[in-house]
């Protein structure tokens, strides 16, 4: 079992920053990448970002590319999603997944944080 404790939401003004964290807990000897989702109101989960553990390689949904960077610490097996530039449009509840790869693939998913971004 993986635990994902997430913490930077809030509320923000457009043009704004914020600093989204996650930090895994549990069984974390084997991460193979950790992301970021996120979900507004009457739409579906989208991918915003994720990074792969071992290389650091990063993808990103077009519509955040240029103002929102992820990054990792190995370390303390930590991803962050830096949010520059924010929109009305990022408004959702943004989940933070962590992908383990075992003898399977498993994932498991942060409880959620409020990011609202004001115009």
């Amino acid at each position: 079992q993986v635990q994902l404790v997430e913490s930077g939401g809030g509320l923000v003004q457009a043009g704004g920053s914020l600093r989204l964290s996650c930090a895994a807990s549990g069984r974390t000897s084997n991460l193979y990448d950790m992301g970021w989702f996120r979900q507004a109101p009457g739409k579906e989960r989208e991918l915003v970002s994720r990074i792969r553990w071992s290389g650091g390689g990063t993808g990103y949904a077009d519509s955040v590319k240029g103002r929102f960077t992820i990054s990792r610490d190995n370390a303390k097996n930590t991803v962050y999603l830096q949010m520059n530039n924010l929109r009305p449009e990022d408004t959702a509840v943004y989940y933070c997944k962590a992908r383990v790869l075992l003898e399977a693939l498993y994932d498991y998913w942060g409880q959620g944080t409020q990011v609202t971004v004001s115009s």
